[in-house]
């Protein structure tokens, strides 16, 4: 008896035409539940969510496209052949089965397929499940990390009671070592880098981020860039800042894909990956919170060399010379690596368990399959809720502020007065190329733009701020007045 595939010409029009009713409808469902999401954060001003939300979009999209092409270079891949001493190289299993069948063009020649049209079905699942984990893993971890940073709202509100501003007074003096901040990072270890690390290492597993650490770092960024006594919110600056940084997680780069095929090759049996692949991510994400950590206490010996006498609140400065090679960025890059790294190993998981079955020869024992699952869930727990706010609090300890210091309406205010000011800078200097002074003892035209007074923006004290990436100009000031001189002062701009 000979069995006969159904092509769409034995098959009931009624049928196709639900199943693809049903597909449509699924994605009509889900387009339509982006759009409402885009639309809430559009209304409550969350710009950088909104682009995380795009960079979701676009991932889909790109993932949905590399599926789109093994389906249309399923045939032209099947055909391409390879000797079979080259096709029984680097397996994933010692003694797999293929049941597969071989195309003819490669049968008739004593060759096998580069890939198989059944592997290249199964390699549209597998993209299909990393999908949805990455999306999945995004999310996940951006709840577990704001959940945690909720009571820094607390915190944050602490500092503007008469209590805390009696306690953090500059007119009282105290020795270095009566501060709770010291006497927590202080210890027989601090001065001694073996003894140190693996302190922090053990730190972060236990108030990872105390208020005293929040309230000495707030203090140390608000004097580095503010005046003293500033009323900044640094906690909804934290919560600006790791919003962008979550649309930079969400998104695949070129070396992230580059980095998941080696770890796509080095799945192959001889490389015995089920003995050191699973712990990769978590090695690397207690390496940066071991060394977020250590910024930390670092921070806190430089101080103490420099006084041994506190004014009011342990001040500690922020540089970038506390991170690796200087550059707090790259630790914004290994978050996104371990991230992307775990959600595609649960993914592999999950995928080999649907196709090939729980008991496989991807997982033939039963610590295998324990070491993976409890690895994953481990990493996605520990960097949500450990690591993610650790880093967002002590990567604002760098050198220089990011750009999302200024609220959403400032940003605006700012980029409007900017288009405003080189348009006129543009047509006074084309009046003065047209009207050229005719009398010297006449008063001259006066070239140099004048625009009123620099625009001014309620956030009660003077800004000076350096952007990581600075233009023309490095320094942006931003002078600070109340409302009503500010919109005199716009008024004078429109009629100058």
């Amino acid at each position: 008896m000979t069995s006969s595939v159904i092509t769409l010409e034995s098959t009931p029009t009624w049928a196709v035409a639900a199943v693809v009713f049903f597909l449509i409808s699924i994605s009509i469902c889900i387009e339509h539940l982006l759009h409402l999401l885009a639309k809430y954060f559009n209304k409550n001003r969350r710009k950088y969510l909104i682009q995380a939300l795009d960079k979701i979009k676009s991932e889909l999209l790109q993932l949905g496209f590399i599926s789109l092409l093994l389906t249309v270079g399923e045939k032209p891949i099947a055909n391409i052949c390879i000797p079979k001493s080259i096709g029984e190289t680097f397996l994933p299993c010692s003694d797999p089965s293929n049941d597969s069948p071989e195309e003819a063009k490669c049968e008739e020649q004593g060759m096998v397929s580069l890939l198989s049209r059944q592997g290249m079905k199964e390699l549209q699942y597998l993209i299909f499940v990393l999908a949805f984990f990455h999306s999945l893993s995004c999310i996940l971890t951006f709840g577990l990390g704001m959940a945690k940073m909720r009571k820094w709202k607390s915190w944050e509100a602490e500092t503007r009671t008469l209590e805390y501003q009696f306690s953090n007074d500059p007119r009282r003096f105290l020795l270095i070592h009566q501060t709770t901040f010291a006497r927590r990072h202080l210890r027989f270890w601090s001065e001694h880098r073996f003894l140190r690390w693996p302190a922090c290492f053990l730190r972060q597993f236990y108030a990872s981020v105390s208020k005293v650490d929040y309230f000495t770092l707030r203090h140390g960024f608000i004097t580095a860039h503010f005046s003293e006594g500033s009323t900044f919110d640094f906690q909804k600056y934290i919560k600006r800042t790791l919003e962008k940084d979550f649309g930079v997680v969400v998104g695949i780069s070129l070396w992230v894909w580059i980095l998941s095929m080696l770890f796509i090759f080095l799945n192959a049996h001889d490389f015995y990956n089920y003995l050191w692949l699973p712990f990769i991510p978590l090695l690397m994400l207690l390496l940066v919170g071991t060394q977020l950590q250590g910024i930390i206490s670092r921070m806190c010996l430089e101080s103490q060399e420099k006084s041994q006498v506190v004014r009011g609140t342990f001040l500690v400065r922020p540089s970038d010379h506390f991170f690796w090679f200087g550059w707090p960025k790259l630790l914004l890059h290994l978050m996104h690596f371990i991230l992307f790294q775990n959600s595609f190993q649960l993914a592999f998981f999950t995928w080999t368990w649907y196709k090939f079955g729980f008991r496989s020869c991807f997982h033939r024992k039963t610590e295998d399959i324990v070491i993976r699952l409890a690895m994953g869930v481990l990493v996605q727990v520990l960097y949500g809720y450990v690591t993610l706010p650790l880093y967002a609090l002590v990567t604002q300890m760098g050198t220089s502020m990011k750009k999302v210091i200024f609220p959403e309406k400032v940003a605006e205010g700012l980029k409007r007065w900017r288009a405003n000011a080189r348009r006129n800078i543009a047509l006074k200097n084309n009046y003065t190329s047209a009207r050229p002074s005719l009398d010297n003892n006449t008063t001259s035209i006066n070239t140099s733009p004048s625009f009123g007074a620099s625009p001014s923006f309620n956030l009660n004290t003077p800004h000076c701020v350096k952007f990581d990436q600075p233009s023309s100009s490095e320094y942006l000031a931003v002078g600070v007045k109340d409302e009503g001189k500010a919109n005199s002062t716009n008024r004078e701009t429109k009629d100058s």
